[in-house]
């Protein structure tokens, strides 16, 4: 099975590699795939799972396997939770937003530091790059301080302009915790990668100066899509000495 498998992903790899099956391009249905190559569909799905691993192929549930269009980075400026304005518009993001109200619970409970059942907002929001998903959001705010503003007054610019950036006016204090790690099972079928793909996991706390949380939230970028920069800032301290 190893070696049909290496084959078929060998020969479609070839095929988008040479241009004959183009970024956006759907591949056949699997069925016919599997015949064309004379293997059964689970080896011709685990070849089609190398070629995702690689980013060269995505499963869009209900239409089928498509020619991955190269996706552009971004680049995630630390300290200040924002895309960087130049690398966003390069790619031209797209967000979508759903928002819901949902009781504290669990690990929500002490990022937001709030008793447990207090009400918040969640705003989850998915960028995509034409129609590939390329980041996924997960804002929670307390509801008392959810912005009045119709959502749907927003432009789809205006979200991509604000996804990932923190509150205005800016909190007096932004803690950022960073991980590489593998994707959960959710987050894989939700940014449509491969399960062995290591995204970029950012936990982001926004406190004002009275040290409330007024933002919590939970950042997933796929490791072939975001550059991470944090820059620090040194303050150096002129005393005078009394003689």
């Amino acid at each position: 099975m190893t070696s049909r498998r290496l084959v078929v992903a060998d020969d479609l790899r070839q095929q988008i590699r040479t241009g004959r099956l183009g970024p956006g391009d759907r591949l056949p249905a699997e069925s016919v795939l599997a015949d064309r190559y004379k293997v059964s569909t689970a080896t011709l799905r685990s070849a089609l799972a190398v070629l995702q691993g690689e980013g060269l192929v995505e499963k869009i549930h209900g239409k089928g396997n498509f020619v991955r269009r190269p996706l552009r980075k971004v680049t995630y400026v630390g300290g200040w939770g924002t895309l960087d304005p130049r690398t966003a518009a390069d790619v031209d993001l797209r967000v979508t937003v759903r928002t819901t109200v949902l009781p504290a619970q669990g690990h929500l409970t002490a990022l937001l530091k709030v008793d447990d059942g207090s009400p918040l907002t969640e705003f989850l929001r998915l960028s995509y790059e034409g129609e590939s998903p390329h980041s996924l959001a997960r804002v929670y705010v307390p509801r008392d301080l959810t912005p009045t503003t119709a959502l749907s007054n927003r432009s789809s610019r205006a979200w991509a302009e604000a996804s990932f950036s923190v509150p205005d006016p800016p909190p007096a204090e932004v803690h950022e915790t960073v991980s590489a790690r593998l994707p959960t099972p959710d987050e894989a079928s939700t940014l449509r990668i491969n399960k062995t793909l290591a995204v970029l996991a950012i936990t982001r706390v926004a406190a004002d100066d009275t040290g409330r949380v007024v933002e919590a939230a939970l950042l997933v970028f796929p490791g072939d899509r975001v550059d991470a920069v944090f820059s620090a800032h040194h303050v150096i301290e002129e005393r005078q000495t009394h003689r």
